[in-house]
């Protein structure tokens, strides 16, 4: 049992859930900051208590498996329908990866977690920023279509 590793773990799955909560949250989602942070600092202490209870000969998956279900279920929560369509599946997807996250800062895998969520801004900001232009240039196309139709 070393202090010192379990501190950083929780030290960086605090720092990695902030980044992407505060992204979250300049969006404007209802699991902004506080959610992403205590998602995934919850994993990683529930992944540490893990490790420090299995030992050498316990298995580790079988709380990784229990916090992916859990989070299942907040992500579940975050997932609206309505007549215009679904809502907040980004919400539930980002829910899940911030868990995963912890669970990679609690069981020691940091770089792992770091490139993750990495990846993940990446994906929250320049592929959203892709998705709106490319929806745009559809619906012009439709548009456009549309007209030439009736001529």
């Amino acid at each position: 049992m070393i202090w010192s590793d379990h501190i950083l773990s929780i030290f960086l799955a605090v720092i990695l859930g902030t980044v992407i909560g505060l992204e979250r949250e300049v969006s404007g989602k209802a699991a902004g900051l506080r959610t992403n942070v205590l998602i995934c600092l919850g994993a990683a202490f529930f992944t540490i208590i893990s490790k420090e209870m299995a030992g050498e000969n316990g298995s580790l998956t079988r709380i990784a498996a229990q916090i992916v279900t859990g989070v299942g279920f907040l992500g579940a929560g975050a997932i609206i329908q309505d007549r215009g369509g679904v809502h907040g599946l980004t919400t539930a997807a980002t829910i899940w990866l911030v868990a995963s996250i912890g669970v990679g800062c609690g069981a020691g895998l940091y770089t792992l977690a770091v490139v993750s969520t990495l990846i993940a801004i990446f994906v929250l900001i320049v592929l959203a920023k892709l998705e709106k232009y490319l929806k745009k240039y559809l619906k012009k196309r439709k548009h456009k279509a549309g007209w030439e139709q009736q001529d």
